[in-house]
């Protein structure tokens, strides 16, 4: 993993997305195209905080995301939010042109056993996600991740909000984040493996599941770091910031006193 320098380095996929909308005016019609990215807060925490953050967007995967261990091993903790598994095993060289290409989410696995952090964050793309189109649980990561993902559509959507309960308030993986959290709004339903530590729930329902693979540290978070699950309520927490810095330096094996040094030096 990364030894260079002392900043946490993150590599941060999905949260981007392109609309095509069509717009019926009576008799006449006409497109427009947008682009938009949704972990803009969630970024500017890890910024603030120190953390070397190198961006992949969805549409960038193929060019951008490591191809090798060696690449991979530039950075201390892998973070995946809402972007399913085909972005990352059918490549263009692959799916366009049928050449053989090296299965990144294989390298991500490899990168874990050797003593890497993974997290991967909720979202409709996420886990097995809608329709079943997240499909993490038929790739490498169903191995390092500390849950076992439903086979079909596990989206439970909840606007009426849910209460989330902190089972483990002590977990080093929360840094002291309070147990009262806002209400979220929906989730990825998920299964914690045997192993692996359920540190907060909604009812039955795993919200934060933590384990360990090979050398490495693994995180699930079942809801969403920014809406719609996640509601504006939520992103201005006080405690936002603090809870997903501290959920990446654990994944990276930091310690958490070290984490607080490197954000008291830039302060």
């Amino acid at each position: 993993m990364s030894t260079s320098g002392s900043s946490i380095k993150v590599l941060f996929v999905g949260e981007s997305w392109i609309k095509h909308t069509i717009h019926m005016k009576g008799f006449d019609q006409f497109h427009s195209t947008e682009y938009e990215e949704g972990a803009g807060v969630f970024l500017g925490c890890l910024e603030d905080a120190g953390y070397e953050v190198t961006y992949v967007r969805g549409h960038e995967i193929t060019l951008k995301f490591p191809r090798s261990a060696e690449e991979l091993d530039e950075f201390d903790v892998v973070v995946i939010s809402d972007i399913g598994s085909n972005s990352f095993l059918l490549p263009d060289e692959t799916f366009l042109r049928s050449e053989a290409s090296p299965n990144r989410l294989g390298l991500v696995a490899d990168f874990v056993q050797r003593g890497g952090g993974l997290v991967m964050i909720g979202g409709y793309l996420s886990f097995t996600g809608i329709d079943g189109k997240g499909r993490y649980g038929m790739s490498p990561l169903a191995g390092p991740l500390p849950v076992t993902m439903l086979p079909y559509d596990d989206r439970v959507e909840r606007s009426e909000g849910v209460e989330v309960e902190v089972c483990e308030p002590e977990h080093p993986v929360l840094g002291g984040t309070p147990s009262e959290w806002p209400q979220l709004l929906g989730y990825n339903r998920l299964i914690a493996k045997p192993d692996a530590t359920v540190v907060a729930r909604v009812g039955e329902d795993p919200m934060l599941v933590v384990g360990e693979y090979g050398r490495g540290r693994t995180a699930a978070f079942a809801s969403d770091l920014a809406p719609h699950w996640a509601p504006r309520e939520f992103l201005d927490w006080p405690h936002y910031a603090g809870m997903w810095t501290s959920m990446l330096s654990w994944a990276a094996q930091v310690p958490a006193a070290r984490a607080l040094a490197e954000q008291a030096s830039r302060v």
